[in-house]
């Protein structure tokens, strides 16, 4: 347990030491602003082609896994939906946003840091193929409810062209494309290029878990939604069970793959969920105490599943194969 615990605790101290800095110093929303943009279009896009430009191509088209995956987020995304519309009385923008704090992880700010620390160099394809594909579902469905939900419908081929600049605009999604096609040629950059690339994948996990808290720090807790029982149950219980039972039912895959896919399922409702809510300006403080909460609860479920994972406890075959 002692291991699990030096696991853990550093990135939930991270995301600690930046909510409590977060509550000390009173910054505008703003002061995050270089912060946040050094995260999402600098250092991890940094840490996810440097780990798969170094991949043998053949691993980089698991379909099987990208399938089994992509199946278990859409599954808790649909039924996080039913969930918010009972909760909502129908409201669909509403409940898309249940659904989205349901089912959307925090794999982009935890977990590359946290799959890598805890299951190695070897979690790295599976993690970056989980972040692209989810990015893909959640950005495909997420535009398309909330155009179904609001009085003015967008025209298809707009919402369209929407869709597809949202998923492969997004700067994870560029790096990983590219750090496929320099593991597909061979490409290995010039070799200061390379430790530059290497500093900036380091700092990337302190970075995130620290703007995390700090963010989280900035949205204090002003209405809890009824339903928030229901969605944690499904992201942190449901969605992990749920991904693990797929690809042990599909199998054929290393273990690593398995536990990186499970570790990713259980991580706490990604900062997304607010900032979609933001966007959409529906569900908004809901969302930001989903996104606190959630957190919290997660130190004892993401600590519990490495404890699992670490000790083996998970089954290793369900289905008999």
């Amino acid at each position: 347990m002692n291991e699990v615990l030096t696991l853990a605790l550093p990135f939930f101290g991270l995301i600690f030491i930046g909510y409590a800095c977060g509550l000390i110093k009173k910054i505008p929303d703003e002061g995050l602003a270089w912060l946040n943009f050094y995260i999402i279009y600098v250092s991890l896009p940094a840490l996810f082609f440097q780990l798969l430009s170094k991949t043998p191509i053949e691993q980089l088209a698991n379909w099987a896994y990208v399938a089994g995956t992509s199946f278990a987020t859409a599954a808790v995304l649909a039924l996080g939906l039913v969930v918010g519309l009972i909760a909502t009385r129908g409201n669909l923008r509403e409940a898309t946003i249940v659904a989205v704090g349901s089912a959307y992880s925090n794999i982009g700010y935890m977990g590359p840091g946290l799959t890598l620390a805890a299951l190695g160099p070897a979690a790295t394809v599976p993690t970056a193929l989980i972040f692209c594909f989810d990015t893909v579902v959640l950005f495909t469905l997420i535009p398309l409810l909330m155009a179904l939900g609001g009085e003015n419908r967008e025209r298809a081929g707009a919402m369209a062209v929407s869709i597809l600049k949202g998923i492969f605009l997004h700067p994870f999604v560029i790096a990983t494309m590219v750090g496929v096609g320099a593991a597909a040629v061979g490409f290995r950059p010039p070799v200061f290029i390379d430790k530059i690339l290497n500093y900036l994948m380091g700092s990337s996990a302190p970075c995130a878990l620290f703007a995390l808290g700090v963010t989280v720090a900035q949205r204090p807790i002003r209405r809890v939604p009824h339903e928030i029982g229901f969605m944690l149950a499904i992201k942190l219980i449901l969605h992990p069970v749920l991904v693990f039972v797929v690809l042990n039912w599909i199998g054929g895959f290393d273990r690593v793959w398995v536990m990186t896919a499970t570790l990713m399922a259980s991580l706490p409702p990604a900062l997304n969920v607010f900032v979609i809510a933001r966007q959409y300006n529906v569900y908004v403080e809901r969302a930001s105490s989903t996104v606190l909460i959630g957190t919290v609860v997660s130190v004892v479920s993401v600590t519990g599943m490495l404890y699992l994972i670490s000790h083996d406890l998970l089954p290793a075959a369900l289905f008999g194969r």
